[in-house]
């Protein structure tokens, strides 16, 4: 995976293995999930109104724009999400897609 963040400090942290789309990562403890993501991927999620990806956008929580969700459907906000060993994360919702998505 290609990733869109590249981290320049605070490389000493413990390391937190979880899933990206069935993808064992690594981010470091007190990351958030955005972090994290960021850091292995170029992307958030995927559009649920098209083909494009989302990489997030406001980093603070209040745009709306990072929600993914867990392999078992749970929606979780990547920007408000700590880090943890457990999270098996998926970028595509889990619903049913709009008609233009491959």
């Amino acid at each position: 995976m290609k990733s869109r963040f590249v981290r320049l400090a605070e490389t000493t942290r413990a390391t937190v293995s979880f899933r990206i789309d069935g993808e064992m990562v690594d981010g470091l403890e007190g990351d958030t999930l955005l972090v994290a993501m960021l850091c292995n991927t170029g992307h958030v999620r995927q559009s649920e109104f098209g083909p494009e990806v989302r990489a997030g956008f406001c980093m603070m929580g209040a745009c709306q724009d990072c929600w993914v969700w867990t392999a078992d459907g749970q929606r979780l906000r990547a920007c408000t999400t700590v880090v943890s060993e457990e999270l098996d994360i998926v970028t595509r919702q889990p619903e049913l897609q709009w008609p233009n998505l491959v």
